[in-house]
């Protein structure tokens, strides 16, 4: 662990702005086909591997420990994507800077100092946990930083970073629901093969969350299932993971924009120690590839009746 030096406010804020400016001058990545084909759009919030040198500057971790929280390399998972006609929307920074699965104010008062901005959800379990919008911990537990953050450095952030995001994917779905009637969000993440924290029991190959039932149709939900669980993989719906704040926000099935969370045991492409890709990478990456054209196919008989306004 490393000793930061100690900044004031006005410098650190100074510190994350040209860093931003430097490295994260495009915050958000979309891989668009050529022609959208399709009524999908594939999310990739948590893959970003941006580091920027003031966020390393100020962190107590090393690179590695921060990089523990990146759902690793799941932009590249899916980005067969594209081939199928459907966009990806990636995240460049990474989550332990700045996490856009999350309200835009879900900020945490243990480590933020200043006036927080009104309305903040500062009670929110994601929040207890350390894992707001600007998480104080990683996902193992860990403090990130050895002394609170200045708020302004948090807004600089969701301003700069957060809002970018979901305008892009915001303007996506809308523009795909227009040109096809209906639109379909896959929310994409990987998760540990075993708890961080309580060192459970091995986690299933695969976590689909649709919160329950309440952010897309049911038939999203078997398609995506079966797709897994007829190959073999062991899939779990919902728990531990239902699907968060993008799938709670962006789907509204009653108006047929639906969302789906996909989660990925990293055992199955990832060395969860180097956060190296395994050999096995590639075999994940066909099955992703498989599940994708399931998708696409139900969403194929789903366009039908408005496919001569879209073409």
């Amino acid at each position: 662990m490393k000793a930061p030096a100690a900044l004031t406010s006005a410098e650190w804020f100074e510190a994350e702005r040209s860093g931003i400016d430097t490295a994260l001058a495009q915050p958000v990545t979309v891989l668009r086909p050529i022609q959208q084909k399709l009524p999908l759009i594939f999310c990739s919030p948590h893959s970003g591997r941006v580091y920027t040198p003031a966020f390393i500057a100020r962190s107590r971790l090393d690179a590695l420990s921060l990089r523990r929280s990146e759902d690793a390399y799941v932009d590249q998972l899916f980005a067969s994507c594209v081939a199928f006609g459907a966009p990806l929307v990636m995240a460049e920074f990474p989550r332990a800077y700045l996490d856009v699965n999350r309200e835009p104010f879900e900020l945490d008062a243990r480590l933020l100092c200043g006036p927080l901005p009104h309305g903040a959800n500062t009670q929110s379990a994601r929040v207890a946990g350390g894992l707001g919008t600007v998480p104080r911990l990683v996902a193992d537990g860990e403090d990130i930083y050895a002394e609170r953050l200045p708020v302004d450095v948090a807004m600089l952030r969701i301003e700069r970073l957060y809002h970018p995001f979901h305008d892009a994917l915001a303007g996506l779905i809308a523009d795909t629901h227009r040109r096809f009637g209906v639109a379909i969000l896959v929310d994409c993440h990987s998760m540990p093969s075993a708890s961080p924290v309580s060192g459970a029991s091995r986690r299933p190959h695969f976590v689909i969350g649709d919160r329950f039932g309440t952010s897309c149709a049911p038939e999203v939900m078997r398609t995506v299932t079966r797709s897994l669980a007829s190959h073999g993989w062991d899939v779990h719906s919902n728990r531990p993971y239902a699907g968060g704040f993008i799938t709670e926000h962006y789907g509204r099935p009653a108006q047929r924009i639906h969302a789906i969370q996909v989660e990925i045991n990293r055992a199955l492409y990832l060395n969860e120690t180097t956060l190296e890709r395994s050999a096995d990478f590639g075999e994940c990456a066909s099955t992703i590839e498989i599940l994708i054209a399931a998708i696409a196919a139900m969403a194929e008989v789903w366009i039908s009746p408005y496919r001569s306004a879209a073409e």
